[in-house]
């Protein structure tokens, strides 16, 4: 059976590698970029490195094989990656004027993506979640947000918001099950939202 234990920085690679497997809406996006790493980049290492509390990896014999990852406070959260997070990244992936899927990313990097002051004032946290298809229907992706949202009830979090692929159909209905909400739909994703209150 998978375990699900604490993420650290020796799981980076390991994590890095789950972000690219399910990078395409849940699937393989192996072949859409030149750069493996940009995915994990962008919404892997962060977490890790700046939110190690919330973060958390599935493992079994053949590795990770997912993870959660989390931020109770957003804002302290974007904060934190604009100082120490983003500027050596931006340093080694420069904005490109080619328009490639790589340079999206890269733009990403360097512009990363908010959501409004609206929403996370409702819903002041955040979260991902992505599991390989070999731990799937485990029940695990259930058992990680029930522990998150204890875990961010306990910090008096009042709500917690993520965004999902509009073509992640299993995805948005998963979390349709568990509660959340649409709270913005945007051209490729829908911001969805899960209020903590009593």
């Amino acid at each position: 059976m998978p375990s699900v234990r604490p993420a650290s920085p020796r799981d980076l690679p390991g994590a890095y590698r789950v972000c690219l497997l399910t990078g395409d809406s849940g699937r393989d996006a192996s072949a859409m970029y030149r750069n493996p790493d940009l995915l994990g980049h962008l919404f892997v290492g962060p977490y890790v490195v700046g939110e190690p509390d919330l973060a958390l990896v599935v493992a079994d014999e053949d590795g990770i094989a997912g993870y959660q990852l989390a931020a109770a406070d957003t804002r302290a959260f974007e904060h934190w990656a604009e100082q120490r997070w983003w500027p050596p990244l931006r340093d080694q992936y420069p904005l490109r004027e080619e328009r490639s899927p790589d340079a999206e990313l890269i733009e990403l990097l360097h512009r990363p993506p908010t959501v409004g002051e609206s929403i996370v004032r409702a819903f002041p946290s955040h979260l991902h979640i992505d599991l390989l298809e070999r731990v799937r229907g485990k029940g695990l992706g259930r058992h990680l947000v029930d522990g998150l949202i204890e875990d961010l009830r306990r910090r008096g979090s009042v709500g917690v918001h993520l965004d999902v692929a509009l073509d992640n159909d299993n995805a948005i209905a998963f979390y349709r099950h568990l509660g959340f909400e649409e709270l913005e739909r945007r051209p490729n994703a829908l911001i969805m939202g899960l209020g903590l209150g009593a």
